[in-house]
């Protein structure tokens, strides 16, 4: 092994995760800073301070800036980036929808954003129902049909972004990356991708030509379902250019640095889950695609999904730990499945440790309009699993259990 040009793997930079670089105490953990304000040793190093001028204090002010924060920050670039040249920066927000909505707006004030149809549903409200307010035009585009984009992107000039989620949330669609983001390179245009469902194990967006990513660290990052975060990384230079630290400042955004904490220890194991949520959800994914009660599944490990060949050749390591399937019983079979489970946990959010599961219609994507749901494929009786890392057994033994209870208002009717 050539000692001098070896970068470290995943692996060894999550165990390390918390591992201050500088700390006056020697501690091996990073201390957590719970401070709101920091004192300034004289006059002179709080003025050098806000002049940004050499010799000046280091931190001022929480919101601003804290160096528990700031060390999940330095971890977050270095997992998106550490097999390749790229030199990229981080920004850890309190949540996902915080990092999203202030790259959102600083990017795409004045301008036009051309987002894929099907999103998460709180990014999708923003952007048809107040994107607008901040001068933001939007136009949504169909990420997996190049030759329109390409028209989309003729037919507006103004486009300052194009926003995709890697893994869409809820329908698992993949689009493709690389060809996406040449075609916005040849228009001079950003691409923005929320890589929450396939997370750094999976796919580094940076690394196939796109200049921000964003994560709600909330979920498979920390993965232990006790903080609520998220975070941007981004290529060198652009957090300046967009002014986004400007925009975190003054929107407030700033993630805590408790969670800041408790997500670095998430982030020394992160590896080790992301295996075992991606290896029982393909055997989960298997056991519902033979489940009379299931007409579809949506998982791009199934070799019937249609993104399974550009999934298999674009994702490292497998393709995550999310499910989608539709029952055939619709929105009646829907519910009744989550009042029917017992291991699974009847929860929003996803990327824990247990498995969570829900029903989009009714809960996270009811407030998309019906027509956008029923066009974008998130359906009455779509339902989404995020797979823990439970034993796999235990886990269909639950969900078996649920679809049977599932089908007999099928069976009534």
């Amino acid at each position: 092994m050539d000692k001098a040009n070896h970068s470290r793997t995943l692996e060894t930079i999550c165990s390390r995760a918390d591992h201050p670089k500088h700390d006056p105490y020697g501690s091996h953990v990073m201390p957590l800073y719970q401070t709101s304000t920091f004192r300034f040793e004289n006059a002179d190093a709080g003025r050098k301070f806000f002049a940004h001028e050499p010799g000046g204090a280091s931190h001022s002010y929480s919101r601003l800036g804290n160096p528990t924060v700031q060390q999940l920050e330095s971890v977050l670039s270095e997992i998106e980036t550490f097999d390749s040249e790229i030199s990229a920066e981080s920004m850890a927000f309190g949540s996902g929808m915080a990092a999203i909505t202030t790259a959102l707006m600083a990017i795409g004030k004045g301008k036009r954003i051309l987002a894929q149809e099907v999103l998460y549903g709180c990014t999708s409200q923003f952007l048809q129902e107040e994107a607008g307010e901040f001068n933001i035009a939007v136009t949504h585009i169909d990420p997996y049909n190049l030759n329109e984009l390409e028209r989309t992107l003729n037919d507006h000039p103004d486009t300052g972004l194009i926003y995709l989620e890697s893994i869409a949330n809820p329908t698992m669609r993949v689009c493709d990356l690389p060809a996406i983001c040449h075609l916005a390179k040849q228009h001079n245009v950003p691409v923005m991708v929320d890589n929450t469902f396939a997370t750094p194990y999976h796919l580094r967006p940076l690394a196939h030509g796109a200049d921000i990513v964003a994560y709600s660290t909330t979920k498979y990052i920390c993965g232990h379902g006790n903080i609520v975060g998220g975070s941007l990384t981004a290529r060198k230079g652009f957090f300046e250019r967009y002014e986004i630290p400007v925009y975190r400042k003054n929107f407030g955004g700033i993630c805590s640095p408790f969670d800041a904490w408790l997500t670095m220890m998430g982030i020394k194991t992160f590896p080790l889950r992301m295996k075992k949520h991606n290896e029982n959800a393909l055997k989960v994914a298997e056991f519902l695609d033979t489940h009379p009660a299931v007409g579809q599944v949506w998982y791009p490990g199934l070799q019937h999904h249609p993104d399974h060949l550009l999934a298999t050749d674009l994702l490292e390591n497998g393709v995550g730990g999310m499910i989608a399937f539709e029952l055939k019983g619709g929105y009646e079979a829907g519910v009744a499945m989550m009042d029917s489970v017992e291991l699974c946990t009847l929860a929003v959010s996803l990327g824990n440790v247990d498995s969570l599961i829900q029903h989009p219609a009714s809960m996270t994507h009811s407030v998309v309009k019906p027509d956008v749901r029923k066009r974008t494929g998130i359906t009455d009786g779509l339902i989404r699993l995020s797979v823990g890392i439970e034993s796999p057994i235990d886990l269909i033994a639950d969900l078996e259990q649920a679809l049977e209870k599932a089908a007999q208002p099928m069976l009534v009717k």
